[in-house]
């Protein structure tokens, strides 16, 4: 039987065009800080010692495909959330269906898709 190693969450990737724009954004939304951060990255966590946190790296030469990062959040007061993020940049997906009891944004640094 095999020993069970120890992980620990760290942090999750994201490839931007604009790292440093788009986690400076993050961090604002969330009110994180940030902790590390050079001309092309940028590591925001929810304070200096936690983790997980999230690490903006630029997208690699020549990647063609996507990926997808969907993170879901259950705000106190779901419109007062909505319309601060609004005023931070986010924009609203096209995908609002009446019967659905949550909002899909999007951060200002995804362009306009159809989920």
């Amino acid at each position: 039987m095999l020993t069970p190693m120890a992980l620990e969450w760290e942090q999750i990737i994201v490839d931007s065009s604009d790292p440093i724009a788009l986690g400076r954004w993050w961090a604002e939304a969330l009110g994180w800080v940030v902790v590390d951060e050079s001309e092309e990255i940028i590591e925001i966590r929810p304070e200096p010692d936690r983790i997980p946190g999230l690490l903006f790296v630029p997208v690699p030469e020549g990647k063609t495909s996507k990926n997808r990062l969907h993170p879901d959040f259950r705000p106190d007061d779901q419109e007062a959330e909505v319309a601060r993020l609004l005023s931070l940049g986010a924009r609203r997906a096209d995908t609002a269906r009446e019967e659905q009891h949550w909002a899909t944004l999007l951060d200002p640094n995804t362009p306009d898709c159809q989920f």
